[in-house]
């Protein structure tokens, strides 16, 4: 199972297809149009399954699915922290919790970024599982710019996942601690001398254990599109249906 995320910089239709080559199962793109806009080439294939959350038309939350996946926004979404979305993903043998992120919401006098992501899994935190269970995308969000006296910063939120078994899959990975990455995910204003690590794919310990490999996009490759790259997860089939589902797409 392939999963994917990459904040887009709007425009969806016209770079999914630099996507494909991943052959990803689950993507969550920020920054995505709505899905009446989203008309792609003939080359790219057709998600079998999509949701979308926003009130700009040109630029919301997109999480779509591949292979025979099925996606739902769960009941339990709170508007208040609208770019954080709960969805179900079920097909193959699986019944995945996901939660795709966008933190961003500028009319929130409390927090713009990662306060977003804090406020939203505390009100979800019953609902987060302990297995099968991923939070996925643009968090805007650091170790480096914790306010120490000040509640509901990135290690607060990193500390909260943890302790239900919920971890970074790069940080797992690449051995690596947070606020000391090696691969950028955002070059902001495209500048390469301004790389910081703000996109994320938390997975449940049963998840992690799955892991093949974990990549991030380069700049040379990307910047062309987005001031954000890719990272790509790359999961172990876990059951003989999404096994079969993995064999028929290579």
């Amino acid at each position: 199972m392939t999963i994917v995320t990459w904040n887009c910089n709007m425009a969806f239709r016209k770079k999914a297809q630099l996507l494909m080559r991943y052959n990803p199962d689950i993507l969550v793109i920020p920054e995505c149009e709505c899905l009446e806009k989203l008309v792609f080439p003939n080359e790219v294939p057709v998600p079998g399954s999509a949701v979308w959350y926003g009130d700009n038309p040109n630029k919301g939350l997109g999480i779509f699915a591949y292979g025979g996946l099925k996606l739902k926004r769960r009941r339990i979404h709170d508007s208040r922290f609208r770019f954080i979305v709960p969805v179900s993903v079920v097909g193959n043998g699986l019944e995945l919790s996901l939660y795709a992120v966008w933190a961003n919401n500028p009319k929130d006098p409390e927090g713009t970024y990662v306060e977003q992501v804090w406020k939203a899994i505390n009100v979800y935190k019953k609902h987060i599982r302990k297995k099968q269970t991923i939070l996925l995308g643009d968090f805007n969000s650091n170790t480096i710019w914790d306010r120490k006296y000040r509640k509901g910063n990135h290690s607060h939120v990193v500390e909260f996942l943890d302790k239900k078994g919920i971890k970074s899959a790069y940080h797992a990975h690449h051995a690596k601690v947070q606020g000391k990455e090696e691969h950028p995910t955002l070059y902001m204003y495209r500048h390469l001398d301004k790389p910081y690590h703000l996109d994320y794919c938390f997975l449940s310990n049963d998840l992690r254990a799955r892991i093949v490999n974990v990549e991030v996009g380069s700049y040379d490759e990307w910047s062309a599109y987005s001031d954000h790259v890719p990272l790509i997860i790359t999961l172990a089939s876990g059951t003989r249906n999404e096994q079969n589902v993995n064999s028929n797409k290579e």
